[in-house]
């Protein structure tokens, strides 16, 4: 039987950390030490995350893209978070209960849709039944100025406008920030208020 190496769990979470967006950093790490592609760092008991997953939370298409060229495993939730709706309906068809997948921290299938830039695919997972993450989903079609998913989803479904992410921000408040004139009239004119 083959030993693995232990892996320092310092190393991990720091490549993990990485995963959030530090192509650099990522590309580094995973240089000195190849055994980190899949490591999964636990933050809790029941939430462990991997670099690739990380990517995938914060919409991270170049550390992911990088991640799955090095050998990492597609998931379904990163597969909406690159906007791979073929990949998401193959992953589906051997598992419909996916519908319900969830990523890293319990982030939901449909939030990591909602960075994909691929609307076709938003409306399938709303079709399928995904509806956990609504309103974060929302949030990060905001955060890559995709008005075509924003204009959908709030013509097509209800999202909290008022739901805030983790820095305590509105969809709203973002697409002010981002001076998406477009988005902001959007977010207004469906009821949207600071």
């Amino acid at each position: 039987m083959e030993q693995t190496k232990t892996l320092n769990p310092d190393l991990v979470r720091e490549f993990v950390i990485a995963g959030h967006g530090n192509l650099e950093r990522v590309k580094q790490l995973l240089a000195e030490s190849p055994e980190l592609l899949n490591a999964a760092y636990p933050w809790k008991e029941d939430d462990r995350e991997t670099a690739i997953q990380a990517a995938a939370q914060v919409g991270s298409v170049s550390v992911a893209e990088f991640l799955l060229a090095k050998g990492a495993p597609l998931d379904i939730c990163t597969a909406a978070m690159l906007g791979r709706k073929d990949q998401v309906e193959k992953f589906l068809a051997q598992d419909p209960a996916k519908i319900h997948a969830k990523g890293a921290h319990g982030i939901p299938l449909l939030t990591h849709a909602g960075f994909g830039r691929n609307l076709e695919l938003v409306e399938f997972l709303i079709a399928r039944g995904a509806t956990v993450g609504l309103s974060p989903a929302l949030h990060n079609a905001v955060s890559r100025d995709d008005t075509w998913i924003v204009t959908w989803l709030l013509e097509n479904t209800r999202p909290d406008l008022a739901w805030k992410n983790f820095q305590g921000k509105t969809a709203l408040k973002l697409a002010e920030e981002r001076q998406n004139s477009e988005i902001t009239k959007l977010l207004r004119e469906h009821g949207a208020r600071e």
